[in-house]
């Protein structure tokens, strides 16, 4: 199959393309049975005259080429009409009957804000031009009406709140939030990239429109990313706070799978500057070696590095509630266990040439002794909760 990407180089066109190359190279197995032979990328400043042989060999088209913010307000008809009319009409030229989809936007409902608007009105004017195209032809045309979106890659101070606000606080740049109660729905670009993927395969989800709410159904005029959140500005904002507050609490939020929170924490991190990408963690040194807090979870415990200079003993006490996991990962150790009060002994010897967790028990004294006499300790170490100084439930006691 060729694919033939319009707008190549702009927010979507960009995640859309790299996709269908990692397909196209083997990279991406998750797709099935879809095969990509060539992916023919097509942007302003592609030769005009590449889309003319584009056209004439293209299996399928994402039109995502289209003018967001021109100096001229008359520009959105040429930028999202006027290409589409010529992409059409080229494609009608060569006798090319190849699905074709458009991006179009949620705008072009022309409902409450956006009525008026020239930028909707032009994505409006290329929706019919699409639908009159397939009527003409009977090519298949699916039609999509974004709302905002988000993801790396995106364009801040531009037309994403998103972006802008991901970039700025990554870079300490100030925001400006006029209500935060204001409320979007956003598409996340991966979401996005998945359903052009099934666009392709021919599992497109389709949609009528009730207001601005896309309303899914099997034979809809329309075709939809079913999966997108509903979020407000002052929301956005305060979750992007603790994403930036992480390096110095070390406190990662709940991040649950496929939740608004874990796809904005990614985009947040694709705008962080070289100099964020690394930070200080606080050791705690003595003769004995040090300890090191990794990371703190609101409800999953936290992660610790321990490391014991040649043949020091650390540990030696006990727990009511906490449980840790203690992991080697270089150097050889002696982990020994003994229930509080009792007279046996659980030693497990460990070392980093066989991983192997040891899981420590409430309730039993324990410690961890390094054996080599020359050569430091790495320990990973896993606790079911974080520490709380105030309440440590620790208890000295050598086993």
């Amino acid at each position: 199959m060729k694919v033939l990407v319009t707008g190549a180089k702009g927010f979507v066109g960009k995640n859309l393309c790299a996709e269908l190359n990692n397909i196209r190279e083997g990279k991406a197995r998750c797709y099935g049975d879809l095969a990509i032979d060539e992916v023919m990328e097509y942007d302003i400043d592609t030769d005009p005259a590449l889309l003319d042989e584009y056209c004439r060999r293209a299996d399928f088209v994402f039109n995502l080429a289209g003018v967001n913010r021109p100096d001229n307000p008359e520009d959105f008809n040429k930028g999202n009409f006027g290409f589409a009319s010529t992409l059409l009409d080229t494609l009608k030229k060569h006798g090319n009957r190849c699905p074709v989809m458009l991006s179009s936007s949620i705008q072009a409902t022309l409902i409450g804000r956006y009525a008026g608007h020239p930028y909707g009105e032009s994505k409006r004017a290329g929706e019919e031009l699409f639908f009159d195209y397939g009527k003409e032809t009977g090519a298949k045309v699916l039609v999509y009406r974004f709302p905002n979106l988000f993801g790396k890659w995106c364009r801040p101070n531009y037309n994403s709140a998103v972006a802008t606000f991901c970039n700025n606080i990554a870079n300490d740049l100030p925001i400006q939030v006029n209500d935060p109660s204001v409320q979007l729905e956003l598409l996340y670009i991966d979401d996005l990239v998945s359903e052009m993927i099934s666009a392709l395969k021919g599992q497109e989800h389709r949609c009528e429109f009730e207001g601005l709410d896309a309303v899914q159904c099997a034979d809809g005029r329309y075709c939809v990313a079913p999966v997108t959140h509903k979020v407000t500005l002052g929301e956005i904002v305060e979750m992007l706070g603790q994403f930036k507050a992480q390096p110095s609490t070390l406190l990662m939020p709940e991040i649950p799978e496929g939740s608004f929170r874990k796809k904005l924490y990614s985009t947040y991190l694709s705008y962080l500057p070289q100099g964020k990408a690394i930070f200080d963690l606080k050791m705690n040194v003595d003769p004995r070696g040090s300890f090191t807090e990794l990371m703190k979870t609101v409800s999953g415990g936290q992660f610790s590095v321990n490391i014991s200079n040649p043949g020091i003993t650390k540990g030696q006490h006990w727990h009511h509630s906490k449980w840790e996991i203690f992991i080697v990962v270089s150097g050889h150790a002696l982990i020994q266990q003994r229930k509080h009060g009792g007279e046996e002994i659980f030693n497990y010897e460990v070392s980093g040439d066989k991983i192997q967790a040891v899981q420590t028990i409430p309730g039993y004294a324990h410690n961890i002794i390094n054996l080599s006499e020359t050569e430091p300790l790495v320990t990973l170490i896993w606790a079911n909760e974080s520490f709380d100084p105030s309440h440590p439930d620790t208890y000295g006691e050598p086993v």
